[in-house]
């Protein structure tokens, strides 16, 4: 068992690659085993295909004949745009599968490992689960929820502010806090902000770091009254990186025609709710466009709507070991709680020092 375990610890490793990078598709890791020897590993390609476990079948060639297969999730049983891995799988001969976690997706399901089985493959379910579960919170948050996993981004004081009273914010964290931030940003599908953080900071909202900036998220710009302008940064680089702007204003008006023309896609008509863009039409819109792991860097009013209508998952707290003051903007604004019982409350999973600053993650609290 502990082989068993070591293995299927190296295929949910190699999964880890193509976080940010696969969607909407799982990013899944597989690793072929023959003798006790690895003879092919895989992991979904960029863009989704081709998927793990042909990427590994190519690499082990004729040795994949008689090998056991430890795969990071069920292998697909359906036709899409690539056949069926266990079609693969079972043209190659391989004698027994391992999978950590069954996919939920309802074109799977179980189908394949029925299908594996009754080629007379040994079939083996829920090594490691959690461990799979937790890689691929993203896809399986789309699958069941109709939505995007979303991950909130603070970078604040030990105070919980985000920006002196005149709005200047650059910078609060050092620059190990901010390496941090890009490499989270590398492992999400899309980053989202506010049309007031755009105006204010002119963000870039990119990986800019060694080895990463082809890895930047698409980036998705919240604007209801469409007040972005086309001297941007955001756009600017909109046809060097995938930039959407949903707004309540129509998509054939004159601002959002000069967006379109400097290569921003902008979704207008959207619904509006309590005077803000309705947050969960855009979060059903984002995963219906493949989005599968959200990350918010945003202003207080954003962090704020996330917050109260409970659709932050995951929440990554920079703290800098400095006190801005109580006339700061502080990092999520009003709740308008009445009562403590419904503070929104979140679990801390890891605290880790970067420099001179803090990183917390939490979890929500189901």
């Amino acid at each position: 068992m502990s082989q068993d375990i070591s293995f299927m610890r190296h295929a949910l490793a190699l999964a880890r690659r193509g976080l940010g990078q696969v969607a909407p598709n799982p990013s899944v890791g597989c690793v072929i085993v023959r003798d006790g020897r690895i003879v092919g590993r895989g992991w979904t390609q960029p863009g989704g295909r081709p998927h793990a476990e042909p990427v590994a079948l190519a690499d082990a060639g004729d040795a994949a004949r008689g090998a056991t297969v430890y795969v990071s999730l069920e292998p697909c049983a359906h036709h899409g745009a690539s056949p069926p891995c266990t079609d693969a799988l079972i043209a190659a001969g391989v004698a027994k599968v391992v999978y950590a976690l069954r996919d939920p997706d309802p074109r799977v399901d179980g189908t394949g490992h029925t299908r594996l089985a009754d080629a007379g493959i040994e079939v083996v379910s829920g090594l490691l689960e959690k461990e799979a579960e937790e890689l691929n919170r993203g896809f399986l948050t789309r699958i069941r929820k109709k939505r995007p996993f979303v991950t909130l981004k603070l970078a604040t004081s030990l105070d919980g502010k985000v920006a002196l009273a005149n709005g200047r914010s650059q910078w609060i964290t050092g620059p190990g806090a901010r390496a941090v931030s890009h490499q989270i940003r590398a492992s999400h599908d899309a980053i989202m902000t506010g049309i007031g953080t755009v105006l204010a900071d002119d963000p870039a909202l990119t990986c800019r770091l060694p080895g990463l900036s082809a890895r930047s998220p698409d980036r998705v710009i919240l604007d209801g009254g469409l007040r972005l302008t086309v001297d941007r940064e955001v756009v600017e680089t909109a046809r060097d990186i995938p930039t959407t702007v949903i707004t309540a204003v129509a998509a054939d008006d004159p601002k959002a025609l000069a967006l379109t023309e400097a290569g921003v896609e902008v979704l207008g008509g959207m619904a509006v709710k309590d005077g803000r863009l309705d947050l969960d039409a855009t979060l059903s819109l984002l995963a219906e466009r493949g989005v599968t792991r959200l990350m918010v860097e945003s202003g207080g009013e954003l962090a704020s709507t996330f917050v109260r209508e409970e659709r932050v998952d995951e929440l990554v707290w920079f703290r800098a070991p400095a006190i801005i003051g109580g006339d700061g903007l502080s990092a999520v604004r009003n709740l308008d709680l009445e009562l403590l019982e419904f503070m929104p409350r979140f679990e801390r999973r890891y605290v880790r020092p970067v420099g001179e600053d803090l990183v917390e993650t939490y979890r929500r609290r189901n």
